[in-house]
């Protein structure tokens, strides 16, 4: 699939607390994830404000990949995390590349 493929293709972006994911899907196919774990919380009740949530991997289908749909997602990923008021880890290096060209991101960022 090449880049005018992916402008065809209908992209949703969700997050899967129960998976503990961001999600991008392709049409009906998961394409690619971005998992993430509450570092507030012991098992599954999902993120709150104030919480720190560590980005731990991202995964796009090796066929999708070179579309810029890894920086789709994590471009969802921090703007669901400003608007739940989270503070972020980036664990992940692909999201740590990212951030260090999305500087209107770094605020989101947990302070050790």
């Amino acid at each position: 699939m090449n880049n005018s493929a992916m402008n065809n293709t209908d992209i949703t972006l969700i997050d899967n607390p129960s998976h503990e994911r961001f999600e991008l899907l392709a049409g009906d196919e998961l394409v690619g994830i971005l998992g993430y774990r509450d570092e507030d919380e012991i098992l599954g009740c999902g993120a709150e404000a104030g919480d720190v949530v560590a980005y731990m991997h991202t995964v796009v289908k090796e066929e999708y990949g070179g579309q810029g749909m890894a920086a789709v997602l994590v471009q969802f990923s921090m703007d669901c995390a400003r608007e739940r008021e989270w503070s972020v880890r980036p664990v992940c290096s692909y999201v740590q590349r990212y951030l260090g060209e999305h500087p209107e991101y770094l605020d989101l960022l947990v302070e050790d």
